[in-house]
């Protein structure tokens, strides 16, 4: 049988992407060399950085891709590292021949869709909301990053799997850091020296901190850009809304007025900064009665009340003068806190459960939906007349 010839093989590498960059390996200057001796191939592969926590991904992905070429009987992956020059060249080549940092959502043409996931107040499972629309819209297809933007209470990396690792950087660019759901993620936690450091910012370094990661990270071509917001009306809510006034803003709480008072805040807020607020997300709406048989599942014990998050959206869709729907009650269930502490949402682990497929609804309603102009600022002055 011949040997496979050397464009066969770069044909074949076209096909394996680097996992952190989403693109392929000889689009990104990865590719050193390639070498055929009879039906035995040997391929350098040059890693962004020393200690690239995805090389073993790498390896067997090109070993799968020129090991099925007809002709090969066994495949060498020799790896290498960049050189400064070359990362420095794969960091303009990313940015698009841009030297200065902008946000790419922010630009004119971006197609992504920006969604702030936001709550007047802590504890009512805004974190856990956020990954799983995040995963859910994965699994209709879309490609998705998340910014854990939660700068003191960030705890989204770890209800991905992902709370250990550390993003790869090449030269000042970040790559987010994938994970098992397909979702990219980002957080402060994972840009700290250690886990257990505890963050003590002002206004100047959280604003510094939400520009970092979303100007110097590598989100590359989202569908969908989801924010995790800290709990209430502060610095983080305001610099979003100067840095990204075409987000949309979803509003979770539970159905105690202690939390439908502050959530209304939130909404508030977002309007104030020129964003549309598109729904409520009621959260922990009921228990399903454990005692009940499969005929009586509509009994509910509504252990915090009912009603609060019809209240939010029609209290916020008088204020602002437009529609804000109630996107879903969400009941509380033991899984998906159980999925959250152990790194397997809900949706990716039970999507049979309610809970999961209520918020399964919630992100094909999320991502069905075109931008409207009611609430968002178009950025026009008025001229006077000559």
């Amino acid at each position: 049988m011949a040997s496979p010839d050397t464009d066969q093989i770069r044909a074949a590498l076209a096909r394996v992407n680097d996992p952190e960059i989403k693109r392929p390996i000889t689009d990104l200057g990865m590719v050193d060399d390639v070498r055929v001796d009879g039906g035995s191939v040997t391929v350098r592969v040059l890693l962004t950085v020393a200690g690239c926590p995805l090389k073993d991904t790498i390896t067997r992905d090109v070993t799968k891709e020129v090991g099925a070429l007809p002709g090969v009987a066994d495949v060498h992956v020799d790896l290498g590292v960049m050189t400064q020059e070359q990362r420095a060249g794969l960091q303009e080549q990313l940015r698009g021949g841009q030297a200065q940092r902008e946000i790419p959502f922010a630009q004119p043409g971006s197609l992504t869709k920006v969604l702030a996931i936001a709550s007047g107040k802590g504890g009512v499972g805004k974190s856990s909301v956020t990954v799983n629309l995040a995963i859910a819209m994965a699994k209709q297809g879309l490609k998705v990053g998340i910014v854990d933007a939660d700068i003191y209470g960030h705890s989204v990396p770890a209800m991905l799997g992902v709370a250990d690792t550390r993003p790869t950087q090449v030269e000042d660019l970040i790559m987010p850091v994938p994970t098992p759901s397909g979702v990219s993620v980002i957080s402060i936690g994972m840009l700290k020296p250690r886990r257990d450091q505890v963050v003590a910012w002002r206004g100047p370094m959280l604003d510094r901190a939400l520009v970092q990661m979303l100007a110097d990270v590598y989100w590359g071509d989202l569908d969908a850009l989801l924010l995790d917001l800290p709990p209430g009306t502060g610095d983080v809510a305001i610099s979003l809304g100067q840095h990204l006034p075409n987000a949309e803003v979803v509003v979770v709480t539970t159905p105690q007025d202690a939390a439908t008072e502050v959530a209304e805040r939130a909404g508030t807020m977002a309007s104030m900064m020129h964003q549309r607020v598109v729904g409520v997300v009621e959260n922990m709406s009921y228990l399903p009665c454990p005692h009940c048989t499969p005929e009586g599942r509509e009994h509910r014990l509504e252990i915090f009340g009912s009603g609060g998050g019809e209240r939010v959206a029609a209290t916020l869709g008088a204020r602002f003068g437009y529609d804000v729907p109630l996107l879903g009650q969400i009941p509380l269930d033991v899984s998906l806190r159980e999925g959250g502490d152990v790194g397997k949402p809900i949706v990716d682990a039970d999507p049979t459960a309610v809970g999961a497929q209520v918020l399964t609804r919630v992100a094909e309603r999320l991502t069905s939906r075109g931008r409207g102009l009611a609430g968002m600022q178009l950025g026009l002055s008025p001229t006077p007349k000559g």
